[in-house]
């Protein structure tokens, strides 16, 4: 597998998670295209571009352009949220409707389940730094990109951007990235923004999330936009089945989704169908 970094220079906690990269061993300088530089270590190139990432639309054509194969994409960010609080996150790309921050309208980006699981595996094992919420995020935002893709985040102020320390943390995860175990993949439905319950399934149960999508993207939606959009992100996630966030719905709109799973043709699961994580695999990360 070749696997793509990349580097947004206008963003401090990519640019921050670069320089760890950097000097946990030697990289190859092979070149730029005029505008995107690029190194490499073994199976990993990093792109470093001069824009903001979500709105640098497929950039992963234009590293192949360059002659760089790309296989899945992990991209090093900023993460922004009023609370201010410190925060390391990983999420999939993509709209279920606008596309306000890059994108296209009413698409998703392909997850990379396995990978960004092991990711939020990785970060919830790695750090060390109090307060700091450490989740998944729902889809959201661009850019719009072929490959299997996420994100990787530092948030989420100023003061946590300019926190090398937190940009090491995510540095050192993506340098150990290693998903061996075979775990059937799932979309998450229901829920808030920081997706608590699919965090916290992933974290103790053999199961890798893709695609989430959450009650806000749900709420005044009719049945005809709802199945459109569960077939986005099984169709992203390349799965068919659906884990519902059942406690973060009314009784009713819990009976509503399920039913629209179930006529969609996808498989609602729970937790009692997932087998455990053990001991042992937790160690091995």
């Amino acid at each position: 597998m070749s696997r793509l970094l990349v580097c947004s220079e206008k963003d401090l906690p990519s640019v921050n998670m670069k320089e760890s990269l950097l000097s946990f061993h030697g990289w190859e300088d092979i070149g730029d295209d005029g505008v995107n530089s690029y190194i490499s270590y073994g199976d990993t190139v990093m792109v470093t571009i001069p824009d903001m990432h979500i709105y640098h639309e497929d950039l992963d054509k234009e590293v192949e352009r360059f002659g760089v194969k790309v296989d899945e994409v992990i991209v090093m960010s900023k993460h922004s949220a009023k609370s201010g609080r410190p925060a390391l996150t990983a999420h999939p790309i993509g709209n279920y409707h606008e596309n306000e921050f890059g994108g296209r309208e009413g698409a998703l980006v392909k997850a990379a389940p396995a990978l960004m699981s092991d990711a939020l595996r990785r970060i919830v094992a790695t750090n060390d730094m109090d307060d700091t919420q450490t989740c998944f995020e729902v889809t959201h935002h661009g850019p719009w990109m072929e490959k299997p893709t996420f994100y990787i985040e530092v948030g989420s102020e100023q003061t946590h951007w300019e926190n090398k320390h937190a940009a090491e943390i995510l540095a050192h995860v993506i340098e150990d990235l290693d998903p061996h175990y075979e775990y059937p993949s799932a979309v998450g439905m229901g829920g808030g923004h920081y997706a608590p319950r699919f965090t916290e399934v992933a974290l103790k149960y053999k199961v890798n999330f893709g695609h989430m999508l959450p009650n806000y993207q749900l709420e005044n939606r009719d049945d005809e936009d709802i199945v459109r959009m569960l077939k986005l992100t099984c169709g992203a996630t390349d799965t068919k089945l659906v884990y519902l966030h059942r406690k973060s719905m009314k009784k009713p709109e819990e009976r509503r989704m399920s039913s629209l799973i179930e006529s969609a043709g996808f498989e609602q699961i729970s937790s009692s169908d997932l087998e455990p994580i053990d001991g042992s695999q937790r160690r091995s990360l």
